[in-house]
């Protein structure tokens, strides 16, 4: 479990769920149309992470300030269905599985940068190669 730690971009995971549990605050505060913006702390938490793995698991655990503020009644009151017990685990177990969503994606993202930040410095050296052995003949 230590090895898994070091690994960990906790500065990411901190403010993401900041970011992400003072979108739903503004939210409530301000205008409705704020909540969705809560993405933005999630999908940080995906891209500073190494791994397309380790950025849904931590999506998923940055969403739970987000399940907090949901549940402590940010987001609207409940009524039917979501007042009962299996509601209320049925939108805790909802906003989980989006935040490992968005991370998931977020970490996706990071990787598919790095591909093609490779390929071009790849397609740049080819390049370079080119020109130095049209100079030297």
């Amino acid at each position: 479990m230590m090895k898994f730690l070091p690994d960990i971009n906790i500065k990411a995971l901190v403010f993401g769920a900041a970011i992400a549990a003072a979108f739903i605050l503004f939210g409530y505060q301000i205008n409705d149309w704020l909540y969705p913006f809560s993405a933005i702390g999630l999908l940080y938490i995906g891209y500073g992470q190494d791994s397309i793995k380790k950025g849904a698991i931590l999506g998923a655990l940055g969403a739970t300030p987000i399940v907090v503020l949901t549940l402590q009644g940010y987001m609207g009151t409940f009524s039917g269905f979501f007042v009962t017990e299996n509601g209320i685990m049925t939108v805790t177990l909802i906003i989980i599985l989006v935040g490992a969503f968005v991370g998931l994606v977020g970490a996706w993202t990071k990787a598919n940068r790095v591909k093609a930040l490779a390929e071009y410095e790849k397609k740049q050296n080819i390049e370079k190669n080119k020109n130095k052995n049209k100079k030297n003949k």
